[in-house]
């Protein structure tokens, strides 16, 4: 069984969080972000998964509801969604993310599932976890956990894993000022997916020895991983193992996409001549829910009023009225009326443009309107007066921001 935590805010990610969790927002022109999790644990052949939600559930929920209810029970199938309900005690919603599982056990129990794959749902990345869960079963570990390569650096935000030769992990570190390396480097580090694989019954009585224990965050991360490595067998798994990559992706490719920056820049990078995900790869499809929509429509041909898009990615029912698109993202459902043009831009489903404005490195929230002759992206101090500009120039714009303009 695949359990998804996906109850966490994403507070960097400012106002794209204010009305929906972090891993509903909207990700690659028709998807969102728990559709990677939840396409990797499909395609891996997981055919029982749960979701624990809990921060604005409400998106999140009708996305799952429209776009993953094709499982059958008949078919010893299930998708159970599990919102924080105080199921333990009337006092208490999820209170970390083991607690997220914990408060479920009776429901997991009914499945009689051997093995867990624990998953965050706030990530980019294609995987077979099937790999992970074989090294898990040959490897006869307590737990499995899911590691990316990465710089001494960049080690300092993530939780680190110390391993042996054997892989076996040693101690396990949450954000080191001194991050431990790989063996055999100097300036390689082994860093936590928030991936994890238990044998069912080993998780239960694991959990619930965290929840007997005062003072824990009853959290995967910071509690029961590092009490296994002290006093269990905790193994690490490399992403590079069981990554997912077509002919065209050159190094595996995973991505946190929790701040504005980070969330344009691999919004865009998709629009590269060949970029580091590929989202056409039939082999490893990315499930979601469709709209149903029209095609994509790119009307006028006049100097200065050409409907026209270069290095750009359109999702159905857009119309490209007379403007111009370079290096932008459309969801469905986006209109750009005629005489403006956007550049390095995200825009989310339903957004509408009107005439004559200029856009440049922008994400524009869903269904905001775009008033006639707006300029974002040329004049930094204005841009920060009006919208949340990012350290990098990046504006995001919501409609109460375009509301209070007026």
């Amino acid at each position: 069984m695949a359990y998804v935590l996906a109850g966490g805010r994403g507070s960097r990610l400012m106002e794209l969080t204010d009305r929906r969790a972090k891993p509903a927002v909207y990700f690659g022109g028709k998807s969102r972000i728990i559709d990677f999790a939840l396409s990797n644990a499909l395609n891996s052949g997981i055919r029982r998964i749960g979701v624990a939600t809990q921060y604005k559930a409400h998106s999140l929920i009708r996305h799952l509801q429209h776009g993953w209810n094709f499982f059958r029970p008949e078919r010893n199938e299930s998708f159970d969604i599990l919102p924080a309900s105080q199921r333990v005690s009337e006092e208490h919603w999820y209170e970390g993310t083991a607690d997220a599982v914990y408060q479920n056990l009776d429901i997991i129990q009914d499945y009689e599932p051997r093995y867990m794959v624990i998953l965050a749902g706030d990530h980019i990345y294609k995987m077979d976890y099937e790999l992970m869960l074989q090294q898990h079963v040959d490897s006869g570990a307590d737990v499995t956990v899911g590691c990316l390569e990465v710089s001494k650096e960049e080690a300092k935000g993530f939780g680190v894993m110390h391993v042996d030769a054997e892989d076996r992990i040693i101690s396990f570190v949450e954000k080191p000022k001194d991050p431990p390396t790989m063996p055999g480097s100097t300036d390689r580090c082994l860093a936590s997916m928030g991936i994890y694989v238990f044998n069912t019954e080993f998780l239960f009585d694991q959990l619930r020895r965290d929840a007997a224990t005062p003072g824990s965050s009853r959290d995967f991360g910071k509690d029961i991983i590092p009490y296994i490595v002290k006093h269990g067998k905790a193994v690490a798994h490399h992403f590079s193992r069981s990554c997912v990559r077509s002919s065209s992706e050159a190094q595996p490719y995973w991505r946190d996409v929790g701040t504005v920056d980070a969330y344009a820049e691999a919004n865009l990078d998709l629009t590269d001549l060949v970029p580091g995900l590929d989202l056409y790869d039939q082999d490893w499809p990315i499930w979601t829910y469709s709209e149903i929509t029209p095609p994509a429509k790119f009307v006028h041909d006049e100097e200065g009023r050409r409907g026209q898009a270069i290095s750009s990615l359109v999702s159905g029912g857009c119309i490209v009225s007379g403007a111009s698109l370079k290096r932008a993202l459309l969801f469905t459902g986006v209109r750009i009326n005629s005489f403006s043009s956007v550049e390095n831009a995200v825009l989310l489903p339903y957004v509408d443009v009107a005439r004559s404005a200029r856009l440049t490195n922008v994400v524009v929230d869903r269904g905001v309107h775009i008033p006639t002759g707006l300029v974002v992206g040329e004049d930094p101090e204005e841009d920060a007066r009006r919208f949340r500009r990012s350290a990098s120039g990046t504006c995001l714009i919501t409609q109460a921001m375009i509301d209070r303009l007026a």
